[in-house]
C-alpha cells in the first residue's frame, strides 16, 4: 500500500507506475493522478505536441516504417479472426476447419487460396454460412443474384451446342447479300 502525493488516498501499490529512482521503485503520484496531471498538460500544449511527433517522424520514416510493418504483420491474424467474428459469427479456427473440409479450395472451381484468402459465401437472407468460394466464383455468384434458376439457364447456355444456330445466322445474311445484290441489278 502507497499513498498517492497528489490526490491523498492509500492505495495498493499496482496503482503506482515504476520508477527506478524512487526509493520503492514507484512514482509518488497514483495511475489516476498521472494520467489526469498528462491530459491537461495535452490540452495545455496539443498543437506543441503534435508538432513534436510530426517531426520526430520526418526524422525517423524508416524506424517509422519498419515499426508500422511490424505491427501490422502481429495484427493480421487478430484483425482476420475479429472481422470473421464480426462478420460471419465464426472464428478463424472455423474458417479453417471449413477451408479443410472443402479439400483445401474454393467451393465450386477448387482453386487454392492465393494472397487473398477465400470468401465466405453466406445466404444474405439467412445469414447461413454455404462455404468458403474464390473471388471469381463468389462474384458470379452475385452477377445471377444466388439465384438457382438462373445459374441452371446459365450451364445449359454454355453446355449447349450453338453451332447450328450460328450456321443458320451465316447462312441469313448470305441470302440477305444475294437479295441486296438482285435489287441492285435490276433497280
Amino acid at each position: 500500500m502507497k499513498r498517492c502525493k497528489k490526490c491523498g488516498e492509500v492505495k495498493p501499490i499496482d496503482e503506482f507506475y515504476g520508477a527506478g529512482g524512487m526509493k520503492d521503485g514507484h512514482r509518488s503520484e497514483c495511475k489516476t493522478c498521472h494520467k489526469s496531471r498528462q491530459r491537461q498538460w495535452y490540452q495545455a500544449n496539443r498543437v506543441h505536441a503534435i508538432a513534436e511527433v510530426k517531426r520526430w517522424q520526418q526524422q525517423n520514416k524508416e524506424r517509422l516504417h519498419a515499426y508500422r510493418r511490424a505491427y501490422r504483420q502481429r495484427r493480421k491474424a487478430e484483425d482476420r479472426d475479429a472481422h470473421l467474428r464480426r462478420s460471419f459469427g465464426i472464428t478463424q479456427a472455423d474458417y479453417e476447419e471449413l477451408l479443410a473440409r472443402q479439400g483445401g479450395g474454393c467451393g465450386i472451381c477448387g482453386r487454392k487460396p492465393g494472397k487473398v484468402s477465400l470468401h465466405v459465401d453466406h445466404d444474405h437472407a439467412t445469414g447461413e454460412i454455404r462455404g468458403l468460394l474464390c473471388v471469381g466464383c463468389n462474384n458470379a455468384l452475385g452477377q445471377f443474384h444466388d439465384d438457382p434458376g438462373l445459374l441452371t439457364l446459365a450451364a445449359d447456355y454454355v453446355s449447349c451446342d450453338m453451332r447450328p444456330f450460328v450456321v443458320e445466322l451465316e447462312l441469313v445474311d448470305v441470302i440477305r447479300d444475294r437479295a441486296r445484290a438482285l435489287q441492285d441489278v435490276s433497280g
